[in-house]
This record gives C-alpha cells, sequence and structure tokens, in this order.
C-alpha cells in the first residue's frame, strides 16, 4: 500500500523538523542577543544609585541617564583602554596571528621592556623611586620609550633566530621552549630589579614601578559635555594606539615587506620559491612585534605600574584580544581590544554592588563571558578566516 506523501512529511522525528526549519541555531542566537540587549538596557535605564548594597540593580553610579557624566567617564576609560590593548596585542597578533608562531614569551618581553624604560628614565631624571610628571620632559619619556623598543626587538630577533626560526610550524615545541623563556625572564627581572621599591608598594609579587608621563599630559581636558573632564596623559594613550594601528596597516597593506609577509603566511613554499628570502622577512616582523610589546609596558607602566605578575596578565590580556578578534587580522586586534576595553570599563563601574569590591572581583569573569559568546558562533573570531 502506497504511504501518502503528507504522511511521510509528520511521520519525520520531531528533532530532524525542528533542525530542517532552523530553530536549533535560532535559539542560541535569539538567547546571546536577549543577553547583549538586556545588558545595554541595564547600563542605560536599569541601574540604579547606591541605596542599599545588595540590591541587583544597585551600582555605584546608578544608570546613565541618572548620572550621564559617569557614563561619558566609563566610556572614555573603556576606550583609552583599549588603545592600550591594542598596542600590546597587535604585537601579540602580528606574532602569533599572522606568523602562527607560538610565544608565550609575549608577557616577559611587555615585563622586561617596562623595566628598561624605568631605568633609562631614573638614570636621566635622577628623581629616585618616584617620578613626578612635572619632572619629566618629552625627551625624558621618549628615550626611555625607544631603548626600550630597541633593546626587546634585539631581544625578541635573538630568540626568534636561535630558539624559534629552526620549528616553524611546531607548535608545542615552540610554545615549551617560549614558556621556558618567559620563566628565566620573569626570575632574572626579580633578581636585578628590586632596589628601587620602598617598603609596602609591592603589588603583584612585589617590585612595582612606575615611569612619569611628560609633564606637559600632566592635566585635564574639559570636554564640553555634561561637565566632564578627562586626563590628557589617557587620551594621548589612545593617540598612540589609534597611530600604532595606522602604522601597521600601512606597513602590512602598503609596503613590499608587508605584502612579502602576508604571502609567506599564506604560501611559504611559493613565497620562497619566487626568490624571496622569508626568513628575514619573518625575522623582521617578530623584532617590530617584539618592539610593540615594549612601547605598550612603557604606556601602561607611566599610567599605572609595571610589576612582576603582569607578565602573565598580559598574555592573557593578549590572547584574549586576538581570540575574539580572530588570528592573523589587524581589524580583529583593533575589535578585539574595544570590546574587551568596553566589557571591562562597564562591568567595573556597573556590576551591581553586593559587597566591598564586588565589582573589581567578578568583572573579569565578564571578558571570558565575551569569548565563549564569540567562540560559539564564530569560533575563527570575528574578523578571523575560516581554517
Amino acid at each position: 500500500m502506497k504511504v501518502p506523501r503528507g504522511l511521510g512529511t509528520f511521520a519525520r522525528p520531531v528533532a530532524e523538523r525542528i533542525r530542517a526549519w532552523g530553530v536549533v541555531g535560532a535559539v542560541p542566537r535569539v538567547a546571546a542577543a536577549g543577553l547583549v540587549l538586556f545588558a545595554i538596557l541595564y547600563v542605560v535605564v536599569i541601574a540604579d544609585p547606591v541605596v542599599d548594597a545588595g540590591n541587583w540593580r544597585t551600582t555605584n553610579f546608578g544608570s546613565a541617564i541618572d548620572n550621564p557624566g559617569a557614563f561619558v567617564y566609563t566610556l572614555l576609560d573603556a576606550i583609552t583602554f583599549a588603545g592600550l590593548l591594542f598596542i600590546v596585542a597587535s604585537g601579540f597578533s602580528l606574532i602569533f596571528g599572522l606568523m602562527r608562531v607560538v610565544n608565550m614569551a609575549h608577557g616577559s618581553l611587555y615585563l622586561l621592556g617596562g623595566y628598561v624604560a624605568y631605568e633609562v628614565q631614573q638614570e636621566m631624571t635622577g628623581q629616585g623611586f618616584s617620578v613626578q610628571p612635572s619632572d619629566v620632559t618629552t625627551w625624558e619619556w621618549v628615550l626611555p620609550l625607544l631603548v626600550a623598543m630597541g633593546s626587546i626587538a634585539l631581544f625578541g630577533l635573538a630568540i626568534q633566530q636561535l630558539f624559534l626560526r629552526w620549528n616553524q610550524g611546531q607548535d608545542l615545541r615552540q610554545a615549551l621552549i617560549t614558556i621556558a623563556i618567559s620563566v628565566i625572564v620573569a626570575d632574572q627581572v626579580i633578581a636585578h630589579f628590586p632596589r628601587h621599591v620602598p617598603e609596602g608598594s609591592q603589588q603583584f609579587g612585589g617590585n612595582a614601578v612606575s615611569l612619569g608621563w611628560p609633564g606637559w599630559t600632566n592635566r585635564l581636558v574639559d570636554l564640553q559635555v555634561w561637565d566632564v573632564t578627562y586626563s590628557l596623559a589617557r587620551l594621548t594613550m589612545l593617540a598612540l594606539g589609534v597611530a600604532v594601528g595606522i602604522a601597521l596597516w600601512l606597513w602590512l597593506y602598503r609596503t613590499k615587506t608587508g605584502m612579502v609577509i602576508r604571502a609567506g603566511v599564506d604560501d611559504r613554499q611559493m613565497t620562497s620559491a619566487l626568490g624571496i628570502n622569508i626568513q628575514i622577512t619573518f625575522a623582521i616582523a617578530f623584532a617590530v612585534g617584539a618592539a610593540l610589546v615594549a612601547m605598550g609596558a612603557v604606556v601602561q607602566s607611566s599610567q599605572g605600574n609595571v610589576s612582576q605578575g603582569q607578565d602573565g596578565v598580559w598574555l592573557l590580556n593578549s590572547l584574549v584580544v586576538v581570540i575574539i578578534g580572530g588570528m592573523g587580522s589587524l581589524l580583529g586586534a583593533a575589535a578585539g581590544s574595544l570590546l574587551f576595553g568596553l566589557v571591562s570599563a562597564f562591568s567595573i563601574t556597573y556590576l551591581p554592588v553586593a559587597g566591598e569590591d564586588c565589582c573589581t572581583q567578578y568583572s573579569p569573569v565578564l571578558t571570558f563571558v565575551l569569548m565563549a559568546l564569540v567562540l560559539a558562533f564564530r569560533p575563527q573570531g570575528l574578523f578571523g578566516r575560516a581554517a
């Protein structure tokens, strides 16, 4: 007996029919969109100023409608922090994301660059442990920056030539080698940079030191928006991040060296067959990436400090940025830095106040929630290419 065509349709398993309708893929997307929408509404209209700690709507400053000045200030904190993140993560993106070199010593290069710049500025100013911005000239900030970038570029080049050049494409071996280098560098920093630290100033395990911004950045700028004044030093940090992004884009997409780097990553054998010495090109790229790490360390230590333990923090930050943005994408590094900065700054300010330091303790969790959401729907990152 022949089964009617319509009956065959209804006889299919329910799960198969749901999958055919696209419901399985739509449900998590709708849930993720709803979560993002709720977060935006919470910041804009739902949050209340502090009245009673423990209320799920209670935050430090209330919603953006209640306190627009705090909202603008938090937004500026997020964007300027994203500029710093991009400087550090762009070096990691260049080495790991573009060249596919697993450089787990990225954080130790950051740490060493910050301490080198600190020592140079101490010698130039002679001001002792604490250098006031009013005592620092532009040259006394620029020269430590250049020395740190140059020395870390040479150190990174030595690592690439001595240890990583012969292990191209062997990810596990590269990871183990660079982890060993990272541990050695961190131990040497502890051994050789303890003498300027006054008692009680230790952070992340000790030896926290700071550079001074040039004196002309030590002022507030009136933004003419809801009576908000903002630090010129942090705006300078953002400008440096934008400048690095433009310079890297011009180098990678408008110069022969940049085109060779991208071609060598896509097809190394064909690039070498054309008579191009790909090893020299990769060495240049690795040195540039290491120099960018040192630049980020100088900028951060001028805004805050550099200390033992931050190598792991900034390695993790860079890894999260590259994963979110997509490996090998400069635009992805910028987008990942911006999203990381926004989530970090707004979670610190707008997480519900349930006790002492609640926001500081739980805000890092949301950056990993961001990474999980991106990977769930786009495993190659926002601007990464599928394998």
